[in-house]
């Protein structure tokens, strides 16, 4: 499953850096979590990080993105890949 952050969440900044995958950004009122890119930190840690360092427990499993540990090691692959180039963009 990916995480979610619930209306609980006090915009204290802890959960943002901590995210490998960059699948957390500030939203309207809140912070949230971009389910296409959260592994709940498989392919980087133990345990999801944010839900690790949240002061106010407000970062539940999302019931709505149901996926096994084998999706997750699915995306977390698929996140690490490199961009392919855009045609007529010249490379650094």
């Amino acid at each position: 499953m990916a995480l979610t952050i619930t209306d609980e969440c006090i915009n204290c900044d802890v959960c943002e850096p901590e995210c490998p995958n960059q699948a957390i950004s500030m939203g309207p009122d809140y912070y949230r979590i971009e389910p296409s890119r959260c592994t709940e930190c498989v392919g980087h840690f133990d345990a999801p990080q944010c839900v690790q360092v949240c002061p106010v427990a407000c970062i539940p499993l999302h019931p709505q993105h149901v996926e096994s540990k084998a999706t997750l090691w699915a995306k977390y692959r698929r996140l690490q890949q490199p961009a392919a180039p855009v045609a007529g963009v010249a490379q650094a």
